[in-house]
C-alpha cells in the first residue's frame, strides 16, 4: 500500500510562501469587502436618522401611537401591562407627584436620547459640527511636510488613454526622481487617503461629478494645486457637436457624451490648470478660461520602444502577394471618421487585388467592402503588445480622421506606432499630423478620394518606397519623441525634479485612537500633552488617530494641523478588533510619507496590531504603552486577574478544549505575543498594571514604568464655602466598570442628605445627556455638569471636596485620581490597581476592596461625612511625589534616544 504523503512537510518553501501571498490576500479582499458593508451600513443608517427626524415621520406619530395600543403595547415596544405596572411601581416607592414628573422627564430624556442614540453609540464615526468644520479647515502645505510625490487619479478605462497619459507619464516622473502613485478616480477611498500624502497631484480626464469636485476641493485644502488634464477635445460642447462620429452613436449615447462633455468642463474649472496633449487642444483650454495650460505630448515609451525591438529581432515571412493596410479603432466613435478614406481604399482595393484591409477594434465600415470578401479581416481589441505584433505583420498604417478642430487636437499616436515599426503610414492632414509628415518623404497625407487611392496604389506597387519612408518615419519618431528628447524637452521643464526632502530633528509617530479636536480619554490626554515637551527635547512628532465620517467624503484619510502637529486621521471599522488590515496599509502609507523613524501606539483599539506588523516590515521600531488590557482582551478593562484573558463581560473563564471561543482567544493571544514580542520597549503606566500583563505571560524584564504626566493645578485651590455640605465628585461616566451603579447604591442606603454630588456627563457638550438621575431615591443634593477642559481643571476641582472613584478593576494609572490628588481633593478609591499608588488610606484618601458590594463605599463616605471640618483648608502632604508631564517626557525621549541609537 503506497505511503500518503506528508502533508505537513510536503510542501516546498516556495509553496508555502505562494501559500502565505494567498492568505494575506484573501485576508485583504475580505477587509476591504467589510469596509465596504459598513460604509453602506452607516449610509442605511444615516438615511433611516433623517426619515425619522422629518416632518411626515413627526405628522404620523399620532397613527403610531394608535396601532401600538391597538396591539396592547406601546409605540418603543413595551407592553401595556409592564408599562402600567412600572407606573404602580413609581406611585408606591415614591408617590404620584413625583413619578408623573419622573415619566414626563423620562419621556422627554428618552426622547432625546433617542434621537442622539447614533452619536452615544458611534463616537469614532459621528462628528460634532465643531470637528466637521475643523477637519475642513486648509492643511499645512505638504511640500513643508512629507517626501515629494506625485499623484496621478486618473480615468483607467480606456487602454491607449491609459498607456499614453497616465503610465507614460508615471515613467517620466520617475525618471526624473519622483515617486508616483496611480489611482482610479472610482476608488474614492484609496483616492482621498492618497491625496493626502501627496506633493502634487494630477487628475486626468476625470469627471466633474460631485465625488471628484469633493477630491479636487480636498487637493486644495491639503495645500495642492491640481492640475487637470486630457486627450481629446471633450470638455467643450459646442466643438464636440462638430464631430461626426457622433452621429453614429444612439440618441441616449450622445446625450450621454455631451453630459460628460459638461462635466469635463466643470472639472477642469475646479482645478483652475489644465494639461493638454497638443497645443490645438491647450489653445481650446484656454478659451474655455484657463490661463495657465502646459503641454505634454503622446511619445515613445520604453514599453513600446522593447517591444518594437523584439518584434524586429524575429521578423516573420510576409505573403509577397499580399498588401496588408491596417486600421486601428479604440473605440466604437471612429465611424466617420474612417469613412474619409472609404471611397479611395475602396477604389485601391480595386485595382489593386493584392491590398487586403485590417481592422482592429470596433468599426462599422461601408457595405461595399463586402464585395472583398475574405480580403477585409477584423480582430477584437487587443491589448497593446498584441496589437503591435499585428500591425508589424502588416505593410502601410491609415489614419483618416475628419476635418474637424476635435481631431485637430488630437495627438499623432497612429504616426508614431507604425514609425518604431518602419512602416509608413497614410494620415488625415490634421494639425499634428501636418506637423511631423513630409509627405512623400516620411509618410502621406491624404485629404481627398483621389489622395487615399493614389498614395494606397503607389505605395502598394513600390516596396522600396514603403522601406524608404518607413525607416524615414522611424527617424522622426525617434528625433521628437523618444523618451529621453520628451524628457529634457517637455516633462523636466513641466514637473522638475523633487524639491529635496529635509528633516528637522528624528520623527517620531504617537498613534492613539482619538486626538484633538475630538479628545476623549486619559491616553488621548496624555499623548496631547507630551507633544510640546517631546519637541522641546529634540523630536519631531506626527499623530495617526481616527477620524469621523464626513457626509461629503468618502471613508478615506484625511490629514489636518493641531497642536503645532501634523496628524493623519483614518477611518476605523465598527468592532474592528484585533486587527484591521486596511489601517495596516494606512500607516504603511503614513512611516513612507512622513519618514518615520520611531512608532509609539497609545490606545489603539479599533485600529488593530496590524500597524505593527507594518512596522516590523519597514524595519521601523516601535513603543507599545499599555494604557489598558486590550493586549490581553477585547475588553479594555479585565476585572479579575486569575492569570486568564477574558473576553466575556459576564467574566466566564477562559473557554476550554476546541470551542470556538477558545480558539478565537488562541488566535488573538497569537498576534498580540507576536507584536508585543517585536516592540523595541513596552511601557506600563504604573507598577500593578504591569504586574497584571506579567501574571499573563508578559516576561517582567520586557515591561518599563513610565508614569503619565497630567494637568497640575495653575493655583491654589479656592476656599470651601463655610457650613457648606460635604460635595463629592464623580466623572467616570455611567459605566459599571467606573462604578456609576455602586455610587448609586451607596448612596441610596444613606439616610443623610448633608452631601452634594457633581456628576460629570461627558456628552452634554454633543448637546445630548447621558446622565438621568431622576429615579435616584437619595436625602443629598445631584448637579450634572458638562465635561470639562483640560483648562478648566481647577475651576472644576474647585467644586469637589472629595472625589469617587469606585473603579471595578485594577485601573492601569488613574489620571483623574493624580489630577484631585495635586488640588488637595481628598480620594475615595479601590484598591489595589494604579489608581491607588499614590493613596495613602487616611492620609490623603480612603481606600476600599475592589468588590461589588456597596457596602464599604458607604462606610467611606459616611466616615468623611462625619469629619467633614478636616476639609476646611485641607492640603494633600504626599503631592510632591507626583510626577508631570515634562517628567514623562524627559523619560520618553531618553528611552527614544537609546532605541534610534541602536537601530542606527
Amino acid at each position: 500500500m503506497p505511503e500518503r504523503p506528508d502533508h505537513n512537510t510536503g510542501l516546498s518553501s516556495v509553496s508555502q510562501a505562494e501559500d502565505r501571498e494567498v492568505i494575506a490576500a484573501s485576508l485583504h479582499l475580505a477587509t476591504l469587502r467589510a469596509d465596504s458593508l459598513q460604509a453602506e451600513l452607516r449610509l442605511t443608517t444615516q438615511q433611516l436618522r433623517l426619515l425619522r427626524r422629518s416632518l411626515s415621520w413627526r405628522m404620523m406619530e399620532p397613527l403610531r401611537w394608535v396601532r401600538a395600543l391597538t396591539l396592547g403595547r406601546l409605540p418603543r415596544g413595551v407592553p401595556i401591562g409592564e408599562a402600567w405596572e412600572q407606573m404602580q411601581d413609581s406611585v408606591r416607592t415614591q408617590g404620584l407627584g413625583r413619578a408623573f414628573s419622573r415619566i414626563v422627564a423620562g419621556g422627554i430624556a428618552k426622547r432625546r436620547l433617542s434621537r442622539h442614540r447614533d452619536q452615544a453609540e458611534d463616537p469614532l464615526f459621528i462628528p460634532t459640527k465643531a470637528q466637521a468644520e475643523f477637519l475642513r479647515r486648509p492643511a499645512i502645505e505638504a511640500s513643508s511636510i512629507l517626501r515629494p510625490h506625485y499623484l496621478l487619479i486618473a480615468d483607467m478605462g480606456l487602454q491607449q488613454c491609459t498607456k499614453y497619459r497616465v503610465t507614460q507619464k508615471a515613467e517620466l516622473l520617475r525618471r526624473l526622481g519622483w515617486t508616483v502613485q496611480i489611482v482610479d478616480w472610482e476608488d474614492g477611498n484609496e483616492a482621498l487617503s492618497s491625496l493626502q500624502i501627496a506633493t502634487q497631484v494630477l487628475f486626468y480626464r476625470v469627471p466633474g461629478v460631485t465625488s471628484v469636485l469633493s477630491l479636487i476641493a480636498e487637493a486644495k485644502r491639503l495645500g495642492l494645486k491640481p492640475r487637470w488634464e486630457i486627450d481629446d477635445l471633450l470638455f467643450t460642447k459646442s466643438l464636440y457637436r462638430r464631430n461626426g462620429n457622433l452621429a453614429t452613436l444612439s440618441y441616449q449615447e450622445q446625450q450621454e457624451l455631451l453630459q460628460l462633455s459638461d462635466n469635463y468642463l466643470r472639472a477642469l474649472r475646479a482645478c483652475g490648470r489644465g494639461l493638454a496633449s497638443t497645443e490645438a487642444l491647450a489653445l481650446q483650454m484656454r478659451d474655455a478660461g484657463i490661463e495657465e495650460v502646459l503641454v505634454l505630448e503622446n511619445a515613445l515609451d520604453e514599453e513600446t520602444l522593447h517591444l518594437a525591438e523584439s518584434i524586429s529581432a524575429a521578423p516573420t515571412s510576409r505573403e509577397q502577394d499580399k498588401i496588408q493596410v491596417c486600421y486601428g479603432s479604440g473605440s466604437r466613435a471612429h465611424d466617420a471618421d474612417f469613412r474619409c478614406a472609404e471611397i479611395g481604399l475602396i477604389a485601391a482595393m480595386q485595382q489593386d487585388p493584392r491590398i487586403n484591409l485590417l481592422i482592429v477594434g470596433p468599426l462599422r465600415i461601408s457595405e461595399d467592402f463586402s464585395q472583398f470578401g475574405s480580403r477585409v479581416q477584423r480582430r477584437s481589441e487587443l491589448s497593446y503588445a498584441a496589437y503591435l505584433g499585428e500591425l508589424a505583420q502588416t505593410d502601410i498604417a491609415i489614419a483618416p480622421l475628419e476635418n474637424t478642430i476635435f481631431n485637430d487636437c488630437k495627438s499623432n499616436i497612429k504616426f508614431l506606432e507604425a514609425a518604431i515599426l518602419e512602416l509608413p503610414s497614410i494620415c488625415s492632414p490634421t494639425d499634428t499630423y501636418r506637423q511631423v509628415i513630409q509627405s512623400g518623404q516620411n509618410g502621406f497625407l491624404a485629404e481627398t478620394a483621389e489622395d487615399w487611392r493614389d498614395a494606397l496604389l503607389l505605395l502598394a506597387h513600390d516596396p522600396a518606397l514603403r522601406q524608404r519612408l518607413g525607416r524615414r518615419a522611424r527617424e522622426t519618431a525617434l528625433s521628437l519623441y523618444a523618451p529621453e528628447h520628451i524628457l529634457t524637452h517637455q516633462a523636466a521643464p513641466i514637473f522638475g525634479k523633487p524639491p529635496a526632502f529635509a528633516r528637522k530633528a528624528p520623527r517620531v509617530l504617537q498613534v492613539n485612537l482619538f486626538f484633538a479636536p475630538r479628545s476623549f480619554g486619559g491616553a488621548t490626554i496624555v499623548v496631547e500633552a507630551i507633544l510640546d515637551p517631546l519637541r522641546k527635547a529634540g523630536f519631531e512628532n506626527s499623530v495617526m488617530t481616527t477620524r469621523p465620517v464626513l457626509d461629503e467624503l468618502p471613508d478615506g484619510a484625511l490629514r489636518y494641523r493641531i497642536l503645532d502637529t501634523d496628524v493623519f486621521s483614518v477611518v476605523a471599522g465598527r468592532n474592528s478588533g484585533a486587527d484591521n488590515l486596511a489601517i495596516e496599509r494606512q500607516i504603511e502609507r503614513w512611516i513612507d510619507a512622513w519618514d518615520v523613524d520611531l512608532v509609539h501606539f497609545h490606545a489603539i483599539q479599533e485600529m488593530g496590531v496590524g500597524m505593527a506588523r507594518a512596522c516590523q516590515r519597514r524595519g521601523v521600531p516601535y513603543i507599545i504603552s499599555l494604557h489598558d488590557c486590550w493586549w490581553l482582551s477585547d475588553n479594555l478593562f479585565i476585572t479579575r486577574d486569575d492569570g486568564q484573558y477574558h473576553l466575556e463581560s459576564d467574566e466566564i473563564p477562559l473557554a476550554p478544549g476546541n470551542s470556538t471561543r477558545a480558539r478565537y482567544l488562541g488566535e488573538r493571544r497569537k498576534l498580540m505575543r507576536q507584536a508585543l514580542e517585536g516592540a523595541a520597549a513596552i511601557l506600563s503606566p504604573s507598577e500593578e498594571h504591569k504586574n497584571l500583563y506579567v501574571r499573563n505571560g508578559v516576561p517582567a524584564d520586557r515591561i518599563q514604568i513610565n508614569r503619565n504626566g497630567f494637568t497640575w493645578p495653575a493655583r491654589p485651590k479656592a476656599k470651601r464655602p463655610s457650613g457648606a455640605k460635604l460635595r463629592f465628585g464623580f466623572v467616570g461616566g455611567t459605566g459599571k466598570i467606573k462604578g456609576y451603579e455602586l455610587i448609586r447604591k451607596a448612596l441610596e442606603s444613606m439616610t443623610r442628605g448633608d452631601w452634594e454630588l457633581v456628576l460629570v456627563d461627558n456628552t452634554l457638550n454633543l448637546g445630548y445627556p447621558s446622565i438621568d438621575t431622576s429615579e435616584w431615591l437619595v436625602k443629598g443634593t445631584i448637579r450634572t455638569v458638562p465635561a470639562y477642559t483640560q483648562a478648566e481643571l481647577d475651576d472644576f476641582y474647585d467644586q469637589v471636596d472629595v472625589l469617587l472613584f469606585p473603579s471595578q478593576w485594577r485601573e492601569s494609572y488613574g489620571l483623574t485620581v493624580r489630577e484631585a490628588l495635586s488640588r488637595d481633593v481628598w480620594v475615595i478609591s479601590t484598591a489595589p490597581g494604579g489608581q491607588a499608588e499614590e493613596i495613602v488610606d487616611g492620609v490623603n484618601g480612603s481606600l476600599i476592596p475592589i468588590i461589588d458590594d456597596p457596602a464599604p463605599l458607604q462606610e467611606a463616605i459616611e466616615a468623611v461625612l462625619d469629619c467633614k471640618d478636616r476639609f476646611d483648608g485641607y492640603i494633600n502632604p504626599n503631592k510632591g511625589s507626583l510626577p508631570s508631564y515634562d517628567d514623562q517626557a524627559q523619560e520618553l525621549a531618553s528611552l527614544y534616544r537609546r532605541i534610534l541609537d541602536r537601530a542606527s
